[in-house]
């Protein structure tokens, strides 16, 4: 017998092992599987997968399902849910109460918090707000909080929105420190500015807004000459290319600077739900935060954003280090060529999908929104081609943070993201993934898992979980019906806002699965979301504190009566 669990599926299995157990009435199978030895030790390697025809039982309780998912069920039915998840950057364009809970109701999943911009009582603000919309009104909107990182970039221009800079204009970039408004003066951010930079280098400003030859410098400042005219926006980002090669001025930054740490200490204390750290350089800093935040016991997952050339050849450690990815295409496409960033896109993809990572989309896809109604063609097809490439998550930028019509680039987004599902669903065949996962028992039981719910066309698949484990494995596979999540962790559920075709929903489990199963059919059913004849997938991996810890990971089918 191989070492490790073959891949076939979990029922494929059943005739070649010998039947412990065997129940007409209840139609259960009970295998016990080989014990796997490259994997780590578990209280038991037996599985159970079971042919079940239920009954429900008329306990009352409180279903945490989120008001938008449970409205789209009723009118939708389950196939019907939109799978992608859609991330919103707040900013001033959307920051009030009703602004928020319109972007609620729309479709955010995920409430993203730039560090970059505003004050912390001005973030402060919001994040009590949001939290505010999922008390009272039933949402269920996670809070992210993205670092600034150490980077360079404009500290001031002296103007409260942006400043045109002209072809052949003379503009003087400084690290002085003055009050007002200087003409055709910028000040930046980082002291060492000008080291290593030399006549005829090129500035660039927010990845080609605007582009300036360095025509003199003075000390730590340089004089430049606009050669490619636009727009310097407040806070842009600044890079300097020689010979048509990125001067990599990164190396002498840390990751994470003072004001993060800062930062970080206030997304703690406001119970942010994700921080997405700027400007990874390798794993050991992602790790270095992981365990700070576990010193301080909290349930906040850390997503590292690629954006820099140094990202990408230490990608596959940095992916396996954090408990996701953005894939931040703007500051990556100064770092490579413009046509390298779709192929690098699908790369970073399929390898968060392998490595059982969730990975968002972010920067420019409706970029032209900021200030129109509505997106260019080529807009919408790069938002299809990462919903094709099955990202997990969609993110808009300053389309809903500063735009003039957030909203109406958020519906772009869900329209855009369903459309595509529903053609992948009726085109693309399952995929293979292998195994990655320590946890291979698992895995294999949410690999077959998938395989099933797709083969036998059920009507949604119910994964009971404390940590999320196994809905994280049963979204890698992108299974045709949705996934919801049971928990009773609520650090949990917020944490699983994240994960594609995954709707997590807050309920008071018992270490007995049956009784698990019973009550949220009939919370379900009860609500009208289910009916008689549905057909449901049910995996579990809720593990009891006490008495016979044999199957506390299970698959089993379930037919509603």
């Amino acid at each position: 017998m191989a070492s490790s669990i073959s891949s076939a599926a979990a029922f494929a299995l059943i005739p070649r092992y010998q039947m412990t157990k065997l129940d007409l009435k209840e139609r259960c199978f009970r295998v016990s599987l080989p014990r796997p030895t490259n994997v780590k030790s578990f209280p038991s390697t037996s599985t159970r997968a079971v042919m079940q025809v239920g009954t429900t039982v008329k306990k009352e309780d409180l279903l945490g399902l989120d008001i938008v998912t449970e409205t789209e069920l009723s009118e939708k039915g389950f196939w019907g849910l939109r799978k992608t998840k859609l991330v919103c950057t707040v900013g001033p364009a959307c920051c009030s109460y009703e602004q928020l809970e319109r972007l609620a109701l729309g479709g955010m999943n995920v409430a993203r918090l730039n560090m970059c911009h505003n004050t912390k009582d001005w973030h402060q603000d919001v994040i009590r707000k949001i939290k505010k919309l999922n008390l009272e009104k039933g949402f269920c909107v996670s809070v992210m909080m993205d670092t600034e990182g150490s980077q360079i970039h404009v500290a001031d221009h002296g103007a409260p929105t942006s400043l045109k800079a002209e072809d052949g204009s003379i503009w003087f970039f400084t690290t002085e420190q003055f009050n007002g408004c200087r003409p055709f003066t910028v000040q930046a951010s980082y002291e060492g500015f000008a080291e290593g930079i030399k006549e005829g280098d090129e500035l660039v400003v927010d990845g080609g807004m605007a582009t300036f030859e360095v025509i003199e410098r003075i000390g730590n400042d340089l004089r430049c000459k606009c050669i490619d005219p636009g727009l310097i926006l407040p806070r842009a980002k600044l890079s300097f290319w020689r010979d048509g090669k990125l001067v990599d001025k990164h190396d002498k930054l840390p990751t994470l600077s003072t004001k993060d740490w800062s930062d970080i200490e206030f997304g703690i204390s406001e119970g942010v739900d994700f921080i997405a750290m700027s400007f990874v350089k390798d794993a050991d800093v992602v790790r270095h935060l992981k365990n700070y935040l576990s010193t301080k016991n909290k349930f906040i997952k850390v997503l590292a954003k690629i954006e820099s050339l140094e990202s990408l050849h230490k990608l596959e450690e940095i992916v396996e280090s954090s408990d996701g990815i953005m894939i931040a295409r703007g500051d990556l496409g100064v770092e490579i060529p413009l046509e390298q960033i779709p192929t690098v896109q699908e790369q970073i993809i399929n390898l968060c999908r392998k490595l059982n990572k969730p990975v968002i989309v972010a920067s420019q896809l409706l970029e032209s929104m900021i200030e129109y109604p509505t997106p260019t063609r080529a807009e919408i097809a790069d938002v299809c081609e990462a919903v094709k490439q099955h990202a997990d998550a969609l993110m808009l930028s300053g389309e809903s943070a500063v735009g003039c019509f957030g909203e109406k680039a958020l519906s772009v987004l869900r329209t855009a993201s369903i459309r595509m599902e529903r053609e992948e669903t009726d085109q693309v065949p399952h995929r293979e993934l292998g195994f990655s996962a320590p946890d291979q028992i698992a895995e294999e039981i949410c690999n077959s898992a998938a395989r099933m719910a797709n083969s036998l066309g059920v009507d949604a698949v119910f994964v009971y979980t404390k940590h999320g484990q196994m809905a994280s494995l049963m979204s890698r596979n992108r299974p045709k019906p949705p996934v919801f999540a049971f928990t009773s962790e609520k650090e949990t559920q917020m944490s699983l806002n994240l994960l594609w075709g995954v709707t997590p929903v807050l309920v008071d489990l018992s270490d007995d699965r049956d009784i698990n199963i019973e009550k949220t059919t009939h919370l379900i059913k009860s609500k009208g979301m289910l009916k008689e004849g549905d057909v449901v997938l049910i995996v579990s991996d809720v593990m009891p504190t006490q008495g016979a810890r044999t199957i506390y990971q299970s698959l089993q089918v379930k037919v509603i009566c």
